[in-house]
C-alpha cells in the first residue's frame, strides 16, 4: 500500500534534515551516511519530485484536511532544505578552485594546455545512473595477476586511439571488505577518458578472506601491470596518477607514500611502483590511531584489528599501513578532498594528514574541504561531484605538465 502524502513528506523532511545536520554518534554513522549522501547529491531530483508530488496532491485532494495541510507544510520545509543543499553543493566550484590556487599559485591554469571548465552537465544530472558513454571505450576484466576475479582490472580510454596518454589508477573503497571496480570513480574516469586519458580501475583482495597487506600488494601488482602493458592501450607508463575513495583513498595515499617499498612487493621488488600524483577522496589516513582520536581508535578496534589485519600483527604493521605515519619529503603532489559532513571518516583526519604532508613534502599539497558533503559524494554525477571532477582534471593536468617539464626549465 502506498504511503499517504503526509507520510511521504514526513520521510523526505527527515532525510533532508539528516543531510543538513548529520548527527555525530559513531554507532549510527552508517545509516546517517546513506540518508545524507543520497539526499545531498540527489537534491535537485528530490526537489523536483517534492514539487510534483505536492502539485498532484493539491490538484486531486485540495487542502481540506489537517493531514493535507500538515503535508504541505512539510513539503515546503523539505523544499527549502533541498534548495539549501543545492546552493551548498554549488559552492564546491569555489572550494575546489580555491584549493588549487592556494597550492599551485594564482596563475596555475595559464600553464594548462586545455583547462577544463567548471560547468554543470544537466544531461548527466537528469540521468545520474546512466552507464553508457559512446565516447569512451572500456576493456573489461583483464587479469593483472593470478588469483581470479579479485585480480581483474578494466581500462577506460578514448574511443579514438591515443599514444603516450597520461594514466590514472582508480582504487575502489568499501572498508577493505566489500566493493569492486564497477562501482566507484566512474564519473572521473569517463570524463578523463573523454579528455584523452587512459584510466585503470582495479579489483584487489578483500578481507576477511585476505588479510593485510594483501590489499596494497594487489594494488602494487596492478601498478606493475600498468608499467608493463598500458602502452598497448595508448597509455604512458612513465606517468601514472592514483586516486580512490575511502579505503581506496587510503590505498591510493599509501601507494604514493610507499613507492618501491619491498615489503609490499614480494616477488616483484625490482618493479618501479612510483606514482607521479595522488588524489585521495575521503580517505582513511590514521590506520594505527596514532593521533589518539577516538574515532580512529574505534575503527581500529571494531574493524581493522578484527577483520582486516591478522591476529597478532604488531603495532609496526599498523604504522607501516598508515599514510599519516609514512609521510616523506619525496611524496608526489597531492590533492586531498574531503567532505565536512563525512559520517564515516571524520574530516579532522584529513586535516591532520594534510597538515603533516604540507610540513614535510617538497611538492604541492592541495586540500579541498567541501561544505555539506558526505562520504562517497563522487560515486555518481551530481552538481558537487561534477565540479570536483573538473578540479581533479585540472590538478592532474598540472601534475602531468610538471612531469613533462625539464628540471632546468622549472628552475629558470
Amino acid at each position: 500500500m502506498k504511503p499517504d502524502f503526509l507520510t511521504r513528506r514526513a520521510v523526505q523532511l527527515g532525510l533532508t534534515a539528516l543531510a543538513l545536520r548529520p548527527p555525530k554518534p559513531r554507532r549510527t554513522a552508517v545509516p546517517v551516511f546513506f540518508a545524507g549522501w543520497l539526499t545531498g547529491e540527489l537534491a535537485p531530483q528530490l526537489l523536483a519530485l517534492t514539487a510534483a508530488d505536492t502539485i498532484q496532491q493539491v490538484a486531486r485532494r485540495g487542502l481540506g484536511s489537517r493531514r493535507d495541510r500538515a503535508g504541505l507544510a512539510m513539503a515546503a520545509l523539505s523544499a527549502a532544505g533541498l534548495a539549501s543543499l543545492i546552493a551548498t553543493s554549488r559552492n564546491a566550484r569555489a572550494e575546489v578552485e580555491s584549493a588549487l590556487v592556494e597550492a599551485l599559485g594564482p596563475d596555475y591554469a595559464a600553464g594548462l594546455a586545455d583547462p577544463s571548465e567548471f560547468v554543470t552537465s544537466w544531461r548527466q544530472l537528469l540521468m545520474p545512473f546512466r552507464s553508457h558513454d559512446p565516447d569512451v571505450r572500456r576493456d573489461r576484466n583483464l587479469a593483472y595477476a593470478p588469483g581470479g576475479k579479485r585480480f581483474l582490472l578494466d581500462v577506460y580510454r578514448p574511443r579514438e586511439p591515443v599514444r603516450d596518454a597520461p594514466v590514472l589508477l582508480q582504487i575502489h573503497g568499501g572498508a577493505w571488505t566489500i566493493g569492486n571496480k564497477d562501482q566507484q570513480g566512474l564519473p572521473l574516469m569517463r570524463h578523463l577518458a573523454r579528455r584523452g586519458w587512459v584510466c585503470v580501475a582495479i579489483n584487489y583482495p578483500l578481507s576477511p578472506a585476505s588479510r593485510w597487506p594483501a590489499h596494497v600488494v594487489g594494488a602494487k601488482q596492478a601498478l606493475a601491470w600498468i608499467r608493463e602493458h598500458i602502452a598497448e592501450y595508448g597509455g604512458n607508463p612513465g606517468f601514472v596518477a592514483v586516486t580512490g575513495g575511502s579505503a581506496g583513498g587510503h590505498l591510493a595515499a599509501l601507494l604514493a607514500l610507499s613507492q618501491n617499498d619491498p615489503a609490499f612487493q614480494p616477488g616483484f621488488e625490482e618493479v618501479d611502483t612510483s606514482v607521479q600524483a595522488c588524489v585521495p577522496h575521503y580517505g582513511v589516513y590514521d590506520i594505527a590511531a596514532s593521533t589518539g582520536d577516538a574515532g580512529s581508535q574505534y575503527r581500529l578496534e571494531s574493524l581493522l584489528a578484527r577483520r582486516v589485519f591478522a591476529p597478532g600483527q604488531r603495532l609496526d604493521d599498523y604504522l607501516a599501513a598508515s599514510p599519516l605515519d609514512r609521510i616523506a619529503e619525496d611524496a608526489p603532489p597531492f590533492f586531498v578532498i574531503h567532505g565536512k559532513h563525512d559520517s564515516l571518516v571524520p574530516v579532522a583526519e584529513a586535516r591532520e594528514f594534510v597538515a603533516r604532508l604540507r610540513a614535510k613534502s617538497s611538492q604541492p599539497v592541495a586540500y579541498a574541504e567541501l561544505a555539506g558533503a558526505q562520504h562517497a559524494f563522487d560515486v555518481f554525477p551530481s552538481i558537487r561531484s561534477g565540479y570536483v571532477v573538473h578540479g581533479v582534471e585540472r590538478f592532474l593536468d598540472w601534475a602531468h605538465g610538471q612531469a613533462l617539464t625539464p628540471v632546468s626549465a622549472k628552475n629558470s
